[in-house]
């Protein structure tokens, strides 16, 4: 069933940026909240698609990354993902993230899920995609990248999940909507996105 687009119940009386750098920008606006009353709202604007990606061979294993995230002050395990810059094809950057990465090339994708990240605060939008047909080569880290590579049974990471041993939203998303789709067989491995 189609939801009705409600009407914005907030007006926005004004706007300042108030940083920048070549990622984010945190804006300030002074507003009028859903109750009439005046109030400021803080909004950080991305300047690329968050970008991930399953990689799946035959045997259903996954690839997961590990890095530490300055900004948990901690360790993370993830599906391979990154920024893709809004002008470019969403694809084109996953497939680049996916080589980045792990090292993986793959010949099949599928795009599973968008997802707004923490659409209380940002207007992240992010995309997870489906890779199979897999071939390895090596991988191609950027200087900030400190990575480790971890291939499991999509079931691993499921439990990794489940045990809070993922805690990135994009990739709890993307592995539990991947998880459903298999199970309910509404996901064919071998259909291609163009």
């Amino acid at each position: 069933m189609q939801q009705k687009q409600a009407k914005n119940p907030w007006e926005k009386l004004s706007g300042e940026r108030v940083y920048e750098n070549a990622w984010i920008s945190v804006e300030e606006h002074k507003v009028l909240n859903p109750s009439g009353n005046e109030g400021i709202y803080g909004k950080v604007h991305f300047k690329n698609k968050a970008l991930g990606v399953i990689p799946l061979d035959s045997d259903m294993n996954t690839w997961l990354v590990g890095q530490y995230r300055y900004t948990l002050d901690e360790y993370s395990w993830e599906i391979p993902m990154g920024g893709g810059a809004i002008e470019v094809d969403f694809l084109e950057s996953a497939k680049r993230e996916l080589k980045e990465e792990t090292g993986l090339e793959a010949s099949n994708w599928i795009n599973v899920l968008r997802i707004h990240t923490s659409n209380s605060a940002t207007d992240e939008e992010g995309f997870v995609f489906v890779a199979t047909g897999l071939t390895q080569g090596e991988t191609e880290f950027e200087e900030t990248e400190d990575i480790q590579i971890k291939k499991m049974k999509l079931d691993e990471a499921i439990q990794m999940v489940m045990n809070n041993e993922i805690t990135d939203s994009l990739s709890i998303a993307g592995l539990l909507k991947v998880k459903i789709l298999l199970d309910e067989g509404n996901l064919t491995l071998f259909d291609k996105v163009q």
